[in-house]
């Protein structure tokens, strides 16, 4: 084996465990704003949205 081989191989395989990553993280972003829409939907909110009030006072 010749010393390119080697370094082209370690970038090919460094670039696709980069992409697999990136694109994990997208899919999986993407899951968890489903899910939080879902409780949304169902009336959970998060702590740190703020209260919602029946009515306004002003």
């Amino acid at each position: 084996m010749s010393h390119a081989f080697y370094i082209y191989t370690s970038y090919g395989v460094t670039a696709l465990i980069t992409l697999a990553v990136i694109a994990w993280t997208l899919l999986d972003g993407r899951a968890r704003r489903r899910e939080m829409a879902e409780l949304e939907a169902a009336g959970i909110r998060r702590r740190s949205s703020p209260p919602v009030t029946e009515g306004k006072q002003a």
